[in-house]
């Protein structure tokens, strides 16, 4: 009875760990700007069958709602992800799911150059110039390293950052402490390229 008490509190500690952490860094690196034009950046993910895989299908379902939840007028959905196996790219499957699945009527554009996640801001990078804020939806660990390299690249626009709608309580509950390991492995490896650069 012990045994399963304990293993029944591990199992609670671990899922409200994953849901502290991945609620801190949707926070982290974000202000209150405003203005009167937005774009979302939407992040790619590996991708090699012929559509959009399970993570860029939610990553197109934050996306969009983080265009919901902002209130500026003409935002726009940026998708970024170059090739896949398959020939596609992770952008155009994520634009396909989105107006063909999704039903998603808005301004779009993509790009479909990017391997990396720091290529992914930097091909962004011009088409984010001329809005007022700026969001990037991924998963939340995945969304504060790209607006790491946004500050690294562009500190003038990262000042733009706000909110996306990527994280939601309850949302992925289960995975979240996997999630949140994954996190911390990948943002230990952003402090060591920043420690090098600092060099």
């Amino acid at each position: 009875m012990r045994r399963r008490t304990g293993l029944a509190i591990a199992g609670v500690a671990a899922l409200a760990w994953g849901e502290w952490l991945n609620w801190r860094w949707s926070r982290a690196l974000v202000g209150s700007s405003g203005g009167t034009s937005a774009a979302v950046l939407v992040l790619g993910y590996r991708n090699p069958q012929a559509t959009a895989n399970l993570i860029n299908r939610w990553r197109v379902h934050a996306g969009i709602r983080s265009i919901a939840a902002d209130d500026a007028h003409g935002t726009c959905l940026i998708f970024s992800g170059g090739a896949t196996s398959n020939g596609a790219t992770e952008a155009q499957l994520m634009a396909d799911y989105a107006k063909s699945v999704l039903e998603f009527d808005g301004t779009m554009l993509l790009e479909d150059q990017s391997a990396t996640t720091w290529e992914n801001i930097t091909n962004v990078i011009p088409l984010l110039e001329d809005v007022d804020r700026i969001k990037i939806a991924s998963q939340p660990a995945h969304a504060l390293k790209a607006r790491a390299y946004l500050q690294r690249q562009r500190p003038d626009l990262a000042e733009r950052l706000v909110r996306a709608d990527d994280y939601r309580p309850g949302e992925w509950m289960v995975v979240k402490p996997l999630l949140a390991l994954y996190g911390l492995w990948t943002l230990r490896g952003l402090k060591a390229e920043e420690r090098k650069v600092s060099l």
